[in-house]
C-alpha cells in the first residue's frame, strides 16, 4: 500500500506583519544560507566516489530535498498570504490580531493572540484564528462570556481585556 495521504485544507489565509517577516526570514535562511551548505556538503560527498555507502551525500540529498519542498512550500503560502496590519475601528470586539485576555471560573486568567495559522504557537500565547477557541472568540466583546468545546468538555471563560 502507498503512502497516500489526503490533501489538507487549507488554513485562512490572513497573517500579521511579525508572522509574514518570520516566513521571509525562513525562507531567505534555507534559500541563502542552508541550501547552499548542503549542496556543497552533497558535492564534497560524491567526490568521495561510491555514493550507495556514503551517509554524508545520502542525508545531504535528503536534506536537499527536504529544504526544497519547504522553500516551495513558502513561496506559494507567501503569494496567497494577505497581511493585515491595520487595527480595527472598533477596539472593544475581538477581531484577527487582538491580544484577548480571558478568564475562567476559578479565576484564573490567560492571554492569547490571535494569528493566522502559519504562525500560531501556544507557548507564546498565540492562538491560530481557525482553532475552536479563536472561532468562538471572534466578534465577541469585552466582559462576553465564551463557551469552548473541547476534549475535556466545555469549559466557560469570560473576556476581561482586548487590545491591539
Amino acid at each position: 500500500m502507498g503512502r497516500y495521504r489526503p490533501p489538507r485544507k487549507r488554513g485562512s489565509r490572513y497573517i500579521t506583519p511579525e508572522g509574514e517577516a518570520a516566513l521571509r526570514a525562513e525562507l531567505h535562511q534555507l534559500w541563502k544560507v542552508e541550501r547552499p551548505q548542503v549542496t556543497s556538503a552533497v558535492h564534497e560527498a560524491a567526490k568521495n566516489g561510491d555514493r550507495s555507502e556514503n551517509g554524508d551525500y545520502i542525508y545531504g540529498k535528503k536534506r536537499l530535498r527536504e529544504i526544497d519542498g519547504r522553500v516551495r512550500f513558502l513561496n506559494k503560502r507567501l503569494e496567497e498570504l494577505q497581511v493585515v496590519d491595520r487595527a480595527p475601528d472598533d477596539h472593544d470586539k475581538v477581531y484577527f490580531g487582538a491580544w484577548v485576555t480571558l478568564e475562567d471560573d476559578d479565576g484564573e486568567e490567560q492571554r492569547y493572540r490571535i494569528v493566522g495559522p502559519d504562525e500560531f504557537d501556544l507557548k507564546q500565547g498565540k492562538l491560530s484564528m481557525d482553532s475552536p477557541m479563536a472561532r468562538s472568540l471572534l466578534g465577541k466583546r469585552l466582559d462576553d462570556e465564551v463557551t469552548v468545546r473541547s476534549p475535556a468538555g466545555e469549559q466557560r471563560f469570560y473576556i476581561t481585556g482586548i487590545s491591539y
